[in-house]
């Protein structure tokens, strides 16, 4: 039985699939309901209050300040972005009260086993029928967005649907029902998008988790997950988040990024990025610095296209995001501890077991504490080509916070031995940035040469230099070579056969 429908003198109770007709809009066939007592009529049932649906101002757009104290070039206005049409408390009033009556009428249970599409079909059908039924007055377009809505609150991700399926938008920050901010092109913009309450946030927080087998609520209130495509998302539940519940997704494109996207959008010159390619295909072992949403994460998924299809790799993340194209590739995941504080698996503890599983190359996709020093012995006993991603704002900061780890894991090793163990496992440091115009630029590709008394020794072989601002206010500037024409990986590179393209690349960048 698919659920139960309300019946009458003129609403006899309807077989899907069954002798009876149905509308052409189609179902799950097969799929039958039960009869129940009519639904109350509209006079007769209680209007939702008003406070079920808080009213969100239609403008939370600020005075304008004298132009003196503090001058914008943008309207207030313009940094709201519409997404679709906007709502009225009586919409989500009325919403729902359907809801709850769709909720009352279908199995869920049966619904779990159909297929998307056929799932919706049944959903809208039922919904059509309420609406008849209880005598809403609306029109066709918002009926059809009315049915859109239910539909995505019940099989999908509600409200954040129309975000998900927009390739331009980088980052969905959700600040408790009311306000849903989203980044594009670097700019953060409020939406007009907005959660019945903090009940229904809280539910897609959950149902987001719950697919990769973790769990948000009071007890245990920070999750990391991800999206089916990958996408990064983190949540941070009351009594932790004072406004409701907090949810943050950093959107993967559809489409994979590759070191030639990275050239047209101008975030490296053509000769660095051959640079890059062959780095990335002559086994030298890199690691790649910068902020947040500087833009790492792409920057290695680029890089891991120049890996042989013949290696074995093995990747170890937080949350599975790394989009690898080879045939021969096993992907680790970390795992929060249960409710009793057991089972946790770190991400010194997916190393260290890779190193048992016959890698060519390991890949980790951000170095955040002890497994700094696990990652740098693999680089040093027969793994080049390693790469990993961590938070830093120069590659200088960037051994200094390796070291710190190194330090912070418990290892009472003397400074210098540390420091040896680090110019002799990194190759390259290659630094991305966000720029204050919301652009990402890869602003250093620099080489680790070894060890001077207590030092490491590093030269840079590309760098971003900023000109200026163009007319729009967008930094302007070029990528440029430091004129390093036998760069310390130059043997590597004449070992894998790429010592030719090597030195055309630098001839053409000094060009």
């Amino acid at each position: 039985m698919f659920g139960k429908r309300p019946t009458g003198p003129q609403n006899p109770p309807r077989q899907f699939g069954g002798s009876a007709p149905r509308p052409a809009q189609g179902g799950s066939g097969g799929v039958a309901t039960k009869p129940r007592t009519p639904a109350p009529s509209p006079a007769s049932s209680p209007k939702p209050a008003a406070a079920e649906a808080p009213v969100i101002p239609a403008s939370r757009t600020p005075k304008p300040k004298p132009a003196a104290s503090a001058p914008i070039k943008a309207k207030p206005a313009a940094q709201v972005a519409s997404i679709g049409t906007e709502r009225s408390a009586e919409y989500y009033a009325v919403k729902t009260t359907i809801f709850n009556a769709l909720i009352d009428t279908i199995d869920l249970g049966q619904l779990a086993r159909l297929d998307n599409e056929t799932a919706r079909d049944e959903i809208r059908d039922i919904v059509t029928e309420i609406i008849s039924i209880k005598n809403v007055a609306m029109s066709i377009a918002e009926q059809e967005q009315l049915l859109q809505d239910i539909c995505n609150d019940v099989l999908g991700y509600g409200p954040l649907e129309p975000l998900l399926e927009r390739d331009d938008i980088a980052d969905i920050m959700v600040n408790g029902a009311g306000d849903v901010f989203i980044e594009v092109k670097g700019k953060v913009q409020k939406t007009n998008i907005r959660f019945r309450d903090n009940g229904q946030l809280m539910n897609i927080c959950q149902r987001i988790v719950s697919q990769v087998g973790r769990r948000v609520d009071e007890s245990s209130p920070i999750c990391d997950a991800r999206l089916a495509d990958g996408s990064r998302v983190n949540v941070i539940a009351p009594p932790l988040a004072l406004d409701g519940p907090t949810l943050t997704i950093r959107k993967f494109k559809k489409d994979k990024l590759k070191l030639q996207n990275l050239v047209e959008f101008g975030s490296i010159s053509p000769e660095g990025a051959r640079i890059l390619e062959i780095i990335g295909a002559c086994r030298a072992n890199v690691l790649i610095s910068g902020g947040t949403g500087s833009g790492k994460t792409t920057l290695l998924n680029c890089l891991t296209g120049f890996i042989g299809e013949d290696e074995r790799v093995i990747t170890c993340e937080d949350a599975a995001e790394l989009q690898l194209q080879q045939p021969h590739v096993v992907r680790l995941e970390t795992r929060p501890p249960n409710l009793e504080g057991q089972g946790q698996v770190t991400m010194r503890d997916l190393v260290k077991n890779c190193l048992r599983m016959r890698p060519e190359r390991i890949i980790v996709g951000e170095v955040r504490g002890s497994e700094a020093f696990d990652l740098l012995q693999a680089m040093n006993t027969g793994h080049d080509g390693s790469m990993g991603t961590l938070h830093a704002n120069s590659p200088r900061e960037a051994l200094s916070r390796i070291e710190s780890m190194i330090t912070m894991g418990g290892y009472n090793l003397p400074t210098k031995t540390i420091r040896e163990m680090i110019s002799g496992s990194i190759d390259v440091i290659v630094q991305a940035a966000r720029l204050r115009d919301g652009s990402r630029k890869i602003t250093h590709i620099t080489e680790v040469l070894g060890m001077e008394g207590d030092v490491i020794i590093t030269q840079d072989l590309f760098l971003y230099e900023i000109t200026g601002e163009d007319e729009n206010g967008d930094i302007a500037g070029r990528h440029v070579s430091t004129g390093i024409a036998r760069p310390n990986f130059w043997e590597r590179a004449r070992y894998f056969g790429l010592d030719a393209q090597l030195a055309a690349a630098l001839d053409a960048s000094e060009a």
